[in-house]
């Protein structure tokens, strides 16, 4: 039988937990680990009954970054395969909202992975870095360009170059995750947020995440263009019309996720 890399389970109404699942190992990102974690979001994002997403890791790591042994094995073709590339963008392709609870370290590609969210919530003992440069390297799966949006130039050079840990507190105040949760409570907000976001239309959160993703990919005029599209054709839905109705009638709104 394949090895269970990604757990899964209903988490509440229409909320998905996944959990990284090689805890001897911290999680690594293999490219084994990155399929079974692709076809988890693709069944979620083809499920109606699922609104939210809710991703974490086993043991004492979110992700400790890249699968280095096929790095030693492989070299240059461990980075350019096709399938691990393939992987990474169904990742950041997920249309629905998709919340990081770092229950540890987020180190390397486990930094990057978060960063593919749309919401990181951290506990209070997570710990972030972007180590590669120790190993004579550097980001390679999109840090080197979702980090600086997050956290500034400054300070995403500063962990680039460096290789430092980087404290909860630090990457609250950095805007790097939205919240520091006792180590005990982390998964519990993660769900309890995720259920709220999966209370409101399936049909439009990801419109809404699509809209907010283009501040990130487009300057302002296009980003403001991209806005108008996807708001006209949000209204354009079945739920938008239900929305309002309800509003009127003073009522809550019974959305069908269409």
């Amino acid at each position: 039988m394949t090895e269970q890399l990604v757990l899964e389970r209903r988490a509440g109404d229409r909320v998905v937990l996944l959990t990284l699942n090689r805890p001897d190992k911290l999680n690594p990102l293999s490219k084994q680990l990155l399929g079974q974690l692709a076809d988890r979001l693709a069944a979620a994002a083809a499920d109606p009954e699922t609104a939210c997403v809710v991703l974490t890791g086993a043991g004492r790591a979110f992700s400790a970054g890249a699968d280095i042994a096929d790095m030693l094995a492989r070299g240059t073709a461990s980075y350019e395969d096709p399938d691990r590339l393939a992987h990474w963008h169904a990742v950041d392709a997920f249309p629905k909202p998709l919340i990081a609870a770092v229950n540890g370290y987020a180190l390397g590609g486990g930094l990057e992975l978060a960063l593919l969210c749309d919401i990181v919530l951290a506990a209070r003992s997570a710990k972030f870095a972007a180590p590669e440069i120790k190993l004579a390297s550097f980001p390679g799966d999109g840090g080197t360009q979702r980090l600086p949006r997050r956290v500034g130039r400054s300070f995403a050079m500063q962990m680039v170059l460096t290789g430092h840990m980087v404290d909860a507190e630090l990457a609250e105040r950095k805007g790097l995750v939205s919240e520091v949760l006792p180590d005990d409570g982390l998964l519990d907000r993660a769900l309890a947020l995720a259920g709220e976001i999966a209370r409101h239309s399936v049909a439009i959160t990801p419109y809404a995440k699509r809209a907010i993703r283009a501040a990130d990919e487009h300057p302002l005029a296009e980003g403001l263009a991209i806005e108008h599209r996807l708001t006209v054709e949000a209204y354009a839905t079945e739920d938008r019309a239900e929305g309002l109705r309800a509003f009127a009638e003073k009522r809550e709104p019974r959305f069908r996720g269409r």
